[in-house]
Formats: C-alpha cells, sequence, structure tokens
C-alpha cells in the first residue's frame, strides 16, 4: 500500500488489522511512540492532512492522506524543544513526541495565540507523567508569542 509520509511515497506492506502506529515504526519511523494502545497518552500523535491524529487507533488500511511524523518536522521540533529547555518546562521526555506534534500543529493552525483554555483543550490528549502542566502551558504562550510576532 502507498503511503505519503513526510512528503515521499513509501510502499509498505500491511494487513488488514494493522494499526498506523506499528506500519510507521516497523518502516523505520521510530518517533511515534507507543504508549498506552487505547488512545489515553498521545505519544502516538502523528498529522494526517496536517491535523493531529492518535495512530494508535487508525487502521492504516484505512489512511487516505498525507502524513507527517515528528522526523518530517525535525528542524522546527528541534527549535520548539529547545526553546522548552530554556523555559525551564522541559521533563523527562516521555510524552515530548506527541507532544511536540500537538503544538506544532495548534501554530499551524492558529493565527493568532489561542488563549490558555484553546491550548489546553488542543493538547487534553498528552498525558505528561511529571508536571502539572503549568510550566509547559507557560512556554507554549511565550513560543507562539515569539514565533507569531
Amino acid at each position: 500500500m502507498i503511503f505519503n509520509v513526510n512528503g515521499r511515497n513509501y510502499d509498505f506492506e500491511v494487513n488488514n488489522g494493522d494499526f498506523l502506529v506499528d506500519v510507521l515504526r516497523n518502516n523505520g519511523f521510530t518517533s511515534v511512540k507507543k504508549g498506552c494502545d487505547t488512545t489515553n497518552c498521545g505519544l502516538c500523535t502523528i498529522l494526517i492532512d496536517d491535523k493531529p491524529v492518535l495512530s494508535c487507533s487508525v487502521l492504516a488500511v484505512r489512511v487516505n492522506g498525507k502524513i507527517t511524523t515528528l522526523e518530517g518536522l525535525q528542524e522546527k521540533a528541534e527549535k520548539f524543544g529547545a526553546f522548552l529547555a530554556e523555559q525551564g518546562a522541559d521533563q523527562c521526555g516521555y510524552c515530548s513526541p506527541g507532544f511536540i506534534m500537538n503544538v506544532l500543529a495548534l501554530e499551524s493552525e492558529y493565527d493568532e495565540i489561542p488563549t490558555d483554555d484553546e491550548i489546553i483543550k488542543y493538547l487534553s490528549g498528552n498525558l505528561c507523567r511529571c508536571t502539572g502542566y503549568q510550566g509547559q502551558l507557560r512556554a507554549i504562550k511565550n513560543y507562539l508569542k515569539a514565533v507569531k510576532s
């Protein structure tokens, strides 16, 4: 089956019951992490047609669109990751792949800086196991101010 991943076409062998997270990981896209297999942690977040999707909940044979993984957004991801660290909002890193994918999607979706409630709602599917989210919220707002000004 042909998939467009990070702007390139790939022919991946796919069985009817294969979830997209497994297909991507089995084909070298290791930034797509498996955390819970129950759509509760957000670790497997990718973009399909620029919208965040939990790849552990999508059958690969049903995908019809452009897939973007963290590998395809490496430069932007590194920039945001460094910003997060500068703001003192980095943690253990467990949630980082899905968290960064959602923040970058948020950045491209909103023309203006979203409200706290909009940011929280957008990131509600990301489970961070070691924080109360306040540092990340502050860092996201500061990051969006910096890139949108």
